[in-house]
């Protein structure tokens, strides 16, 4: 925190008795764990707030301002409550540094057990294993070292020896990756936008699935240029079909895949007047499957650019976005125009041709024409 930084001092909120009784427990038992102590006073104040996390359960949690998020001692993250006034002694939500402190520290925990038998994201774990007597030697692993570093578990968000489960919104098996229908019924019984703010929500929604929904950016266009700022708001039925058509496919996604490292990739590449799309996937015993669905509005000065350049535009995006990926397989990207590959071999390219055959060589690809 900046030394010039001024202290803000907040009032405390007024809580109702039905809300009272869910701070009151709270507070007590934060009290008799010796994560929060008790405080005459402090320059630095926030309010309690008091959310409902789930239908039928109430929880407490301290919400502070902004200016709180880069606080590094205890008496800046001081509360009050109508029990009195505390501040934390251990790290507590809200604080800008605390998921990254976090996640380093779980990395520590595990380190030796990372991308070997678990997954670790925050509290989230994914423990694995080939077979049913892999996983139980895995997870008597990871229990012990959870016994050795006191780490306490939330039995009712344990799920134990499933084939499939949800992890960070999204539904994985053995078969692939798939969206969690109860979040996808939520997103379907959306009402139609009457404002910006409504059109904004329902795409912040979407969003979170786009990697499921080919030629998204393409879907969402006639929604995305009511967002424009100083655009007036007119609902025709161009944003109609936007809206109509990206439920239509959030209902019916495919499942993607996670690759197989041994086998080549193929990229598919596309582009439009006002967009570009991409899809990776590589192909099993003679089938293909998709890893992911990419697209991208093109920007004033894209939309200038030849049919061939917007072509080359977009296996730049697709190398440059899935380098992680992409970087040491080998690599088959289809396109549309033929002429791209004679392009790649012009003596006198321009400048942003030349960038981008830099890029390309940095692959081992070869471009093939769809038909």
């Amino acid at each position: 925190m900046e030394e010039e930084t001024k202290p803000v001092r907040q009032p405390q909120r007024r809580l109702n008795p039905h809300m009272q009784e869910v701070v009151r427990p709270k507070g007590l038992k934060l009290l008799r764990t010796g994560i929060i102590y008790p405080i005459s006073d402090s320059p630095w104040v926030s309010p309690t707030q008091a959310c409902q996390r789930n239908p039928g359960s109430q929880w407490c949690k301290m919400i502070r301002e902004k200016k709180f998020l880069h606080a590094s001692l205890q008496e800046k993250t001081t509360f009050t409550c109508p029990f009195g006034t505390y501040a934390y002694k251990r790290m507590s939500f809200g604080l800008c540094n605390a998921p990254a402190t976090f996640q380093r520290y779980m990395l520590s925990i595990f380190s030796d057990m990372v991308e070997c038998i678990m997954k670790v994201f925050m509290d989230d774990i994914t423990i694995y294993g080939s077979m049913f007597d892999k996983c139980l030697v895995n997870l008597e692993a990871v229990l012990n070292r959870c016994i050795e570093k006191d780490l306490v578990l939330n039995w009712e968000k344990c799920h134990f020896m499933v084939h499939q489960g949800i992890v960070l919104g999204h539904i994985i098996s053995k078969k692939g990756i798939e969206v969690d229908k109860e979040k996808i019924e939520l997103i379907i019984k959306l009402p139609l936008p009457t404002t910006v703010k409504g059109v904004r929500q329902f795409l912040g929604h979407v969003v979170f699935y786009r990697r499921f929904i080919k030629d998204f950016s393409k879907l969402a266009r006639p929604l995305c240029e009511l967002l424009v700022k100083d655009s007036k708001f007119v609902w025709d039925d161009r944003c109609q079909w936007s809206f109509g058509e990206l439920k239509l496919f959030l209902t019916t996604t495919p499942i993607v895949r996670a690759p197989n490292w041994q086998l080549p990739f193929e990229v598919m590449c596309d582009a439009s007047d006002f967009a570009i799309g991409i899809v990776p996937g590589k192909r099993e015993n003679g089938k293909p499957y998709v890893i992911y669905y990419v697209s991208k509005t093109l920007n004033e000065a894209q939309r200038n650019y030849t049919t061939t350049d917007k072509e080359l535009l977009a296996v730049v995006f697709a190398l440059d976005k899935f380098c992680a990926y992409l970087v040491g397989s080998f690599i088959m990207v289809f396109i549309d125009h033929s002429a791209l590959k004679y392009l790649l071999t012009k003596q006198d390219a321009k400048a942003r041709l030349i960038r981008w055959i830099f890029l390309l060589q940095e692959f081992n690809l070869q471009i093939k024409d769809k038909k």
